[in-house]
């Protein structure tokens, strides 16, 4: 008789590539995990993995059978979703999202969720952009919070809040008293950072300053946005960042406002997942998104 552990095993096998990762990923043994692999092989009286290569290398049969046992379980999964009671449903969501969601909304949203889902397993990821992208593509990841920066059919996406930024640097650079433009701060050979093009905001960002022929004495790309905001409050340069959830930090005199021309343009976010999974819990995580969503203030004073 055939399980749904066993298709599991066979599922998070090929995902992870390997028995050692899938085992850890099933909290079980990988023993265990290969037992449910030679139950499998029993059932169907065929060989699942070539055993000649000492990575988990699927044979022809092998491939098919993945195939079919990706649909079922994709099959149950949608059942469950639509069958059962929220207050009831166990399920996973394998949530993404960017830093500076994580560091504003993420708690509010999580708890959100898990009040309407209370059995839900939420497994939240923080990473930039292009990884969040391509990740929701291979179906590692069911819903992301991001800029909405590519067009692709394979995805829908929900618009949420838009996020300001403003370019900024310490006091300590230039004092609050001395007005300086654009222009000005790049005769004077201050260094400017700038998010680099794995970056939803950098990639904007990137393509804007081309279409406006702005050019940036550039020696330092944050991938990270915290980095970015110890860097600058230290004095080291000029960036741009959100301002709403940074005002703290501007009233407390550790960083100041340069107000430059021409203004950035708003940075927006969307919910976003594959098209072929327009059913069952995902989009109503995206409608509680949408209804969570605000880029108010820091965590982190």
């Amino acid at each position: 008789m055939i399980t749904f552990k066993q298709m599991e095993a066979l599922t998070w096998i090929c995902k992870l590539g390997g028995f050692e990762a899938a085992a850890d990923k099933l909290h079980m043994s990988q023993s265990a995990i290969s037992k449910r692999i030679h139950e499998l092989e029993s059932s169907f009286d065929i060989e699942i993995f070539d055993r000649s290569n000492r990575n988990a290398k699927l044979t022809e049969q092998g491939r098919e059978l993945l195939i079919y046992c990706q649909e079922i379980l994709e099959r149950r999964d949608v059942m469950l979703e639509k069958v059962s009671d929220k207050k009831v449903l166990i399920s996973r969501l394998r949530l993404g999202v960017t830093e500076l969601t994580a560091m504003t909304w993420l708690p509010d949203f999580i708890e959100k969720i898990r009040q309407i889902y209370p059995r839900v397993h939420i497994e939240p990821t923080v990473e930039v952009s292009r990884v969040l992208f391509e990740n929701i593509i291979n179906d590692q990841l069911d819903i992301i919070i991001a800029p909405d920066m590519y067009d692709d059919v394979r995805l829908k996406s929900l618009p949420l809040k838009s996020v300001e930024n403003v370019w900024m640097c310490s006091p300590k650079l230039i004092p609050k008293n001395k007005n300086i433009d654009f222009e000005q701060a790049s005769r004077e050979k201050f260094s400017f950072f700038v998010q680099g093009a794995t970056s939803g905001t950098g990639l904007i960002y990137e393509r804007y300053f081309l279409s406006q022929k702005i050019t940036l004495n550039k020696n330092i790309i944050c991938n990270s946005l915290m980095a970015q905001l110890g860097l600058t409050i230290s004095g080291m340069g000029i960036t741009y960042l959100p301002l709403k959830p940074l005002e703290h930090l501007i009233n407390s005199d550790k960083l100041r406002i340069l107000n430059f021309t021409p203004r950035l343009p708003l940075i927006k976010y969307s919910a976003i997942y594959r098209s072929d999974r327009d059913s069952g819990i995902v989009p109503e995580i995206a409608e509680i998104a949408v209804k969570t969503c605000h880029f108010d203030k820091f965590l982190i004073g």
